[in-house]
């Protein structure tokens, strides 16, 4: 193929991925808008988009204006595929001001090493380039470490699926691209112009899309619903639990309190119901109704915690101690479970209830004395 055709099937490749990614972001934007992982999912594709657009060929004959744009949406678009990740993985993940104040910094760094604010042999530049080239290699790697990290105690398939493909795909793919540089002694720039970076891209795009046709009314996007109190809430009417599985499993939490086991695992509590993982997985999901390992295994250590809380006897025992007796193993996770599932950190919900409950019987003694 000589060098106008490959150069042809080059932009064929890039024009059609944009296409395809504005779609996407846009299907994402109408059935989901109301949803964080979907408003992020969006805003990456058009960062793919964007990306896909700035290492085309000419791009750089582009006037500055448009050229600024397109660059500042690429700059940012790992960190916004770290964002989609972590929107899409984890249940307690909220939108915060910095990550918005990292984006801006992204976009305005794109913006000057595209129109060569400063000078590519300066100080400056110097940061400029390194930052540019390292910055998706850098959120990928986190992507990667995160996904796997959680991997086990997720309990959604659907999620767990998404760890093991896309997520790592995906990621892969980008630092792919930097040890193909390393590899064949090209530039990165190069690397990412390439046709076959361009068929890499496209191939991907036509993945996630065919992902994203199988996501379509299913609840991958869905916000998590309250977690359940107890393992004896009732269960969705659409899955029904094996009884004798939820009897074992009740036994083991609310009599033998294997949750007071720091170190407890799926695998362990597996093990100790003599069922396989993806069983316990999907009788936790589907029938009882918790997404995550940990939010079940908090559930019942908060309940535990808080009757320890309000026990007159147990009015001078430490947080830190209570946390340490019902499974937590240091004060900061138990405390923002404690107060994500009440509202009031364990001190202050020990202080109101306390004197909530202290207050009628002072109003009665008062009473007594009065008469």
């Amino acid at each position: 193929m000589d060098s106008a055709a490959a150069s042809s099937l080059n932009l064929l490749l890039r024009g059609g991925t944009v296409l395809l990614l504005a779609l996407i972001a846009a299907l994402l934007w109408r059935e989901h808008a109301r949803k964080t992982a979907a408003r992020v999912g969006a805003a990456f594709a058009l960062g793919v988009a964007a990306a896909t657009l700035a290492s085309a060929p000419g791009f750089g004959t582009l006037h500055a204006l448009p050229r600024a744009a397109i660059s500042a949406l690429a700059a940012g678009s790992m960190f916004s595929f770290w964002l989609f990740t972590r929107s899409l993985l984890d249940d307690a993940f909220a939108l915060r001001r910095w990550h918005a104040a990292a984006w801006t910094l992204l976009a305005a760094m794109g913006v000057s090493s595209c129109l060569a604010i400063a000078s590519p042999h300066s100080p400056l530049g110097t940061v400029l380039a390194w930052t540019m080239g390292l910055s998706p290699v850098f959120w990928s790697l986190l992507v990667i470490a995160q996904s796997l990290g959680q991997w086990r105690e997720d309990l959604v398939e659907g999620r767990r699926r998404l760890r093991a493909t896309i997520v790592a795909a995906t990621a892969l793919y980008t630092v792919g691209q930097l040890l193909a540089a390393l590899l064949t002694g090209l530039e990165l720039k190069t690397i990412v112009e390439s046709g076959a970076n361009a068929a890499g891209t496209a191939a991907l795009t036509v993945y996630f899309a065919w992902q994203f046709l199988q996501w379509r009314g299913n609840a991958l996007f869905e916000e998590a619903a309250p977690a359940a109190k107890t393992v004896a809430s009732q269960p969705s009417p659409a899955v029904a639990p094996d009884a004798r599985q939820v009897a074992t499993l009740q036994t083991l939490m609310t009599v033998q309190r294997i949750y007071r086991e720091p170190s407890l695992t799926i695998s362990a509590l597996a093990l100790r119901m003599g069922l396989p993982e993806h069983r316990l997985r999907r009788l936790i999901n589907q029938g009882l109704g918790h997404r995550h390992f940990s939010a079940f295994l908090n559930a019942y250590r908060i309940a535990d915690a808080k009757q320890a809380l309000l026990d007159p006897g147990r009015a001078d025992v430490p947080v830190l101690t209570i946390a340490m007796d019902v499974g937590f193993q240091s004060i900061g996770p138990f405390n923002r479970a404690f107060k994500a599932e009440t509202g009031l950190t364990p001190t202050e919900f020990r202080r109101s209830r306390g004197s909530a409950a202290a207050e009628p019987v002072a109003k009665e003694e008062r009473e007594l004395a009065e008469s």
